[in-house]
């Protein structure tokens, strides 16, 4: 490809790079790297040995310097001031400056073939000093080093560009050791700056040794700390500081899914809200609750005391699927069938729909949730895998895995905890002066505020659901109705036995007294045929599965691995109590037995006297001084029977009857003991679809 050779292009000549510094006629002049000037002959210098056209010279003949060169980052005056030097530096190089025709001539103190390169620089000099711009020859040819090896960049006063360290003229060491000084604080209780200082000047003197490496002023000290630790909430609140260092180092991708039920997160969190317990006293609850990523629908929520359990977990994945009914006292806007959902198309799929409240049923694929042990438990995933649903639990220490429900969380308690009575406010900075006196509403009471509160929810709208046509933002009940119209809806019901499948259980042999389990007798004639018998599962030595539900220990749940389904045990000692009790109820009443002393009765007769008496406090309200000898009537005491109530399911609560005189066949003997014979047993509650529905209609 033929190449017209032009001013400023490099050229081999003789073995080395020259620069066109001009053309005329059949004569061009070069200008060598030393600066030095040769004017030759076109046809000598295209024949000489090696020649070749190298390309643009460094040194061109155009404002811009280095092709491709832009001084758009630089302030106008330092950019046209390195633009103005650029024509000194090219003119004193070539002998005319950038921008000049080919017929042009260079001045005589310019001129490569009459003036040696210093003589030039001289002259530069003399001409800049002259026009007010005090200059010498050693700046010039300064000046001219810098462009041939940076352009008309190099031309620019390096004070400009200079990029300035936030901390200052500070020794890297020193910087070094207040940082990793400031990275050891982040889990430490939160202290001073005269702390820390004191903390830099271990550090730097475990690794330069004593004096060698000096601290600033304490008043730099500060001005540094305070420049490297913003955003890092040093000095401040110690939660806040762990939260931040938390985060992830760099942008993470935020949860999406596409339709209902496809990404679902749970979580549990303490409420701050104060319910009233039956001993009079307000306590703390937690919130276990769910929401759809793709709709942000409330799936649903359950409160209990402190201490959420496995089967909470588990349960609030049936309260999933299954719509919510209904209540008396609430709103007719509330009903499903005046809200924007599909209520008719879902009603002729779902029967429990016809009288549902303004909320869908999200039947989830994928469950996020946090590394707590009640969504690890056994418990919980054995549930997911009954219901056909994938567990993903979050990454260790990586909240923004589970940010929708973290924040859905922010919302329930600005929407909702702090316009009921007895709200604490978040931290104890916040909390009012007479927060007790406030609550005024029981564990089940807060339970119906909540589920109706959810409702609205529904039909508000949620800026994190933007229509695509016209940006506004839409409630989770239309995001459900335009979803659901692409994806379908396709329900789940629960029978009793599915209930039992999200209990916990234990692996039991079946003796001839029956199945024990925490010091508790179970039997039932049912299991006779399998007394010391194996159960034919080799993996866990031939023992019998047994499910239990930890709020009501009356009773158990044999599966019968033979001939299917499922054998109900009840607890032997059941006649002596008269509610059903919770595991934690139990234990208490344990330790009761063993703070008594030894007794003539067995062990677990005189828990069962004593975990009556609590009971019965908890059904006659928190004055009642215990009825028998095993009990103090304690603070202690108090409060496990006012959880114990607020935990188990309500139940009416009948006059204390001895069963054994209901008993014609005589079933008890003196000690309340099955004696073969199948009692009365309080019925365990469960969920039947069919039977909701006809309830519904």
């Amino acid at each position: 490809m033929t190449r017209l050779l032009k001013i400023g292009d490099r050229v081999v000549f003789d073995g080395a790079e020259h620069v066109v510094a001009g053309l005329s006629g059949v004569w061009v002049r070069l200008a060598a790297p030393d600066g030095t000037a040769a004017a030759v002959l076109v046809t000598h210098l295209v024949n000489s040995p090696g020649f070749a056209i190298v390309g643009p010279s460094e040194v061109s003949a155009g404002p811009g310097g280095l092709a491709g060169q832009s001084l758009t980052d630089v302030p106008a005056a330092a950019a046209d001031r390195a633009r103005e030097w650029e024509r000194h530096v090219v003119e004193v190089e070539t002998g005319l400056p950038p921008g000049v025709g080919p017929e042009a001539v260079p001045r005589p103190e310019y001129d490569p073939a009459r003036t040696t390169i210093r003589q030039r620089e001289a002259a530069k000099a003399a001409e800049m000093t002259a026009a007010g711009t005090p200059t010498s020859a050693i700046t010039v040819q300064r000046m001219r080093h810098r462009y041939r090896s940076g352009g008309v960049r190099g031309l620019i006063d390096g004070r400009v560009t200079r990029s300035t360290s936030v901390y200052g003229r500070t020794d890297e060491r020193v910087v070094d050791a207040i940082r990793d000084a400031l990275d050891g604080e982040t889990k430490r209780s939160t202290g001073t700056r005269d702390r820390l200082r004191l903390r830099v000047e271990a550090i730097l003197a475990e690794r330069h040794g004593d004096g060698v490496v000096g601290l600033p002023s304490r008043a730099t000290f500060n001005r540094l700390v305070s420049a490297m630790s913003t955003g890092r909430h040093t000095f401040g609140a110690a939660t806040t500081r762990r939260s931040a260092a938390n985060r992830p180092a760099g942008p993470f991708t935020a949860t999406w899914a596409s339709r209902p039920g496809q990404h679902v997160q749970i979580d549990t969190t303490p409420l701050d809200v104060l319910a009233v317990f039956d001993d009079g006293i307000a306590r703390r609850i937690e919130l276990t609750a769910g929401v759809d990523v793709a709709t942000r629908t409330l799936t649903a929520g359950v409160l209990r005391p402190m201490g959420t359990k496995a089967v909470d977990a588990s349960l609030l994945l049936a309260r999933m699927l299954v719509p919510e009914p209904m209540r008396p006292g609430w709103a007719e806007a509330l009903r499903m069938s005046v809200s924007r959902l599909p209520h008719r198309s879902l009603a002729d799929i779902d029967a429990r729909m016809e009288q549902a409240a303004a909320k869908p049923v999200i039947v989830p694929e994928t469950i996020g949730c946090d590394r707590g042990k009640v969504f690890l438990s056994e418990t919980f995933v054995r549930s997911c895998e009954t219901l056909g649903i994938s567990l993903q639990p979050s990454h260790p220490r990586t909240p923004t895995d589970d940010s929708v429900i973290e924040r859905t969380f922010q919302s329930i308690n600005t929407l909702f905890c702090q316009h009921v009575a007895g709200y604490t406010g978040r931290d104890v900075t916040r909390r009012g002066a007479a927060v007790e006196s406030e609550a005024v509403w029981s564990l089940a009471q807060l339970q119906d505020l909540f589920d109706e509160w959810v409702i609205h929810w529904q039909r508000r709208p949620h800026e994190g659901l933007l229509s695509p046509d016209s940006g506004r933002a839409c409630s989770p009940n239309e995001m459900y109705a335009v979803l659901v119209s692409a994806a379908g809806y396709l329900p789940l019901m629960l029978t009793g036995e599915d209930y039992l499948e999200l209990l916990p259980s234990h692996w039991r042999t079946i003796n001839d007294y029956g199945v024990r389990i925490d010091r508790r007798t179970y039997d039932d004639r049912a299991l006779n045929p399998y007394r010391r018998q194996h159960s034919g599962v080799t993996a866990r030595g031939g023992a019998w599965e047994v499910r239990y539900d930890p709020y009501d220990l009356t009773q158990v749940f044999v599966r019968n691995h033979h001939d299917g389904g499922w054998i109900r045990a009840a607890w032997t000692h059941l006649p002596m109590v008269s509610a059903p009790f919770a595991d934690f109820t139990w234990r208490h009443a344990r330790q009761i037995v063993a703070d008594t002393g030894p007794t003539e009765e067995p062990v677990e007769t005189a828990t069962a006297r004593a975990l009556a008496d609590l009971l019965d406090r908890a059904a006659a309200g928190p004055d009642t001084e215990p009825a028998t000898g095993t009990g103090t009537g304690t603070k202690a005491d108090r409060k496990i029977a006012a959880r114990t109530r607020a935990a188990t399911p309500h139940r009416p609560s009948p006059e204390p009857v001895d069963l054994r005189e209901l008993d014609d066949e005589d079933d008890f003997d003196e000690d309340g003991r099955d004696d073969g014979e199948l009692g009365t047993v309080i019925p365990f509650g469960v969920f039947d679809a069919a039977a909701e529905a006809e309830r519904w209609l």
